[in-house]
């Protein structure tokens, strides 16, 4: 009470009217006096009896000279708090230095080549001790250098994935391809890979030992407590902008398992630059660097204004100074610009989906049946060639619409990079359904039986920008159009002929691109996909290569047995 009677005016922090900026506003006759003296590049604020002081380091410390000497009430104290702490805190030696990194090597476990860039994100990660924000631009690996992460440090099983449900079988894809199995004595087992449970049902129920469990957002809340009794020691959170909100159940269940005492490593993976969208950013380097950021009322306090509708959103001239926080301590991202010459022209990744296994095996019943009816009753050879393209064909729509929901949660998950993305597909039904399901992304299209002049003027809205989505019928947009405003294509369907493919992407790739372009290949667990993804793109990480464009389409006749063949034995092994 003495010290309030005594007092000669208040600190408070502010988000000053004038300069639009956050400072310290100090108020009373005598302190504004003092003040004028002693911190000449202060200003007056609203009145004679206010001014307003630069929150910088050398003001602070002249604040707090004048506190040490003259009682002031402390308004925002927390704020004052933490300000002092960093200000006359003794400075360490960050843990973490982006341009220092080194191209680490990846531990035995791990099975596969990195580039030099991705070398450098595994030293990254093993400098900050794997609890880190990995926020490369899509297409640059992210997966693959948390994979060579889990193989190089220690104690990293059993490992917790997180993701979209239309990513988890590519990660379950991923493991198998690029981690070998490590027995219980230390051995590396070359020829096998790590167990993997892929959790598919909320019901709660004990799990099984494994490597690696597999799980989707939505039902983490659910299973939260089984995944809690495995004792979890690595926590991987794929597209992690989808924990940017601090009141959903995910975001609770992944705090909670975060927290518990058996994790060592948080690791947070995504291609959006999320803080430039505002306080998102603040749940999620929560759970990796919990306190990095201080409280959310402290982040907010400095980097955040309130906006009319009373969110918190990051002051424009504050963004450098929380990215370069990000980056000195939990976030390393680079762009496709920044390690172009380490890149291919075209890169090729083959991304595994669900698919609705139950009506793909059903209708390739049918079309086996009645493959059989026409071949009995075909006359000539001409007859069972064309029933055998028919029944080729029919194979290839059942596979596109068995996957179909899976593509279109992937198109919206590669729409919010917001990049301007082709997605090809072969069948009018699936071009029907995807132009109804992507309408909110307002696409262009581009099918068969199109004018001339419809057709140019939905390609000149594209390449202007005016949409960021085109549909593209592969065999009608495959040829004698140009599309190099955008640099990634997506194959909702797979056709059988690498040339088609090849030529597609080449809408993109041609003179006039100036980036990488990327091709996803989108293969529907269990069907005819992965065969045909093999005919068109090489096995290796990077799919790079398509295979010599001489390779036959299934008009020539000894293809055309193969792929039957393949048909019935999925039929047979159901």
């Amino acid at each position: 009470m003495e010290t309030s009677l005594e007092s000669i005016g208040t600190l408070e922090y502010v988000l000053d009217r004038y300069s639009k900026t956050w400072a310290w506003k100090i108020t009373g006759e005598r302190a504004v006096n003092m003040v004028s003296r002693v911190i000449p590049n202060a200003w007056y604020g609203e009145s004679t009896n206010e001014v307003i002081i630069p929150d910088t380091h050398e003001t602070v410390k002249q604040i707090k000279m004048i506190l040490d000497r003259y009682p002031l009430v402390v308004v925002s104290k927390s704020a004052w708090q933490r300000k002092i702490s960093n200000t006359l805190a003794p400075k360490i030696q960050e843990t973490v230095v982006r341009n220092k990194l080194k191209q680490a090597k990846a531990g035995e476990q791990f099975r596969g080549k990195l580039l030099n860039f991705q070398k450098e994100g595994l030293d990254f990660l093993l400098k900050s001790s794997g609890n880190a924000l990995l926020a490369d631009e899509m297409g640059l690996g992210k997966t693959v250098q948390t994979l060579a992460y889990a193989a190089t440090e220690k104690q990293t099983f059993p490992i917790l994935v997180v993701a979209p449900l239309v990513t988890l079988n590519n990660w379950q894809s991923e493991v198998a391809k690029f981690l070998k199995k490590k027995s219980r004595n230390g051995r590396i087992m070359e020829n096998a890979s790590p167990t993997v449970k892929l959790i598919r049902t909320g019901k709660k129920e004990d799990l099984p030992k494994a490597d690696i469990y597999l799980i989707n957002y939505e039902l983490l809340y659910k299973r939260r407590s089984n995944l809690a009794d495995v004792k979890i020691r690595t926590i991987v959170c794929d597209e992690v902008h989808n924990l940017r909100s601090k009141t959903t159940q995910k975001y609770k269940a992944v705090k909670e398992l975060a927290a518990r005492q058996s994790v060592l490593y948080r690791i947070g993976l995504s291609g959006t630059p999320i803080y430039n969208h505002g306080s998102e950013i603040w749940p999620i380097v929560n759970i990796i660097r919990p306190g990095l950021l201080g409280s959310f009322k402290e982040f907010c306090e400095y980097f955040c204004y309130v906006n009319t509708k009373g969110k918190a959103i990051v002051l424009d001239n504050k963004r450098i100074s929380l990215r370069n926080e990000l980056q000195k301590h939990v976030m390393l991202r680079r762009k496709k610009s920044d390690v172009l010459k380490e890149l291919k022209d075209k890169v090729r990744y083959k991304e595994v989906i669900d698919a609705d296994r139950e009506y793909y095996l059903e209708e390739l019943d049918k079309v086996w049946a009645r493959l059989t009816e026409e071949q009995k009753a075909a006359k000539d050879e001409f007859a069972k060639s064309a029933s055998y393209q028919r029944a080729i064909k029919s194979e290839r729509q059942i596979a596109g619409i068995a996957k179909l929901p899976h593509v279109i949660n992937f198109v919206k998950n590669i729409m919010e990079i917001e990049e301007s993305v082709v997605v090809f597909c072969h069948h009018k039904v699936i071009h029907k359904m995807l132009n109804e399901s992507l309408s909110d992304f307002s696409p262009v299209s581009i099918i068969g039986g199109q004018t001339d002049s419809v057709r140019n003027d939905q390609i000149q809205k594209f390449q202007r920008g005016d949409s960021k989505l085109m549909i593209a019928g592969i065999r009608a947009g495959n040829v004698g159009i140009n599309l190099t405003a955008a640099k990634y294509v997506v194959f909702a369907e797979l056709d059988w002929s690498p040339a088609i493919h090849r030529q597609a992407e080449d809408r993109l790739h041609r003179i006039g691109q100036k980036n990488a372009v990327f091709a996803y290949y989108l293969i529907g667990s269990g069907t005819l996909d992965d065969h045909v993804a093999n005919v068109l793109v090489d096995k290796s990480y990077e799919i790079d290569e398509i295979m010599d464009a001489s390779v036959e389409s299934f008009e020539d006749k000894n293809k055309a047995a193969l792929i039957l063949a393949q048909i019935q034995d999925k039929i047979n092994s159901r």
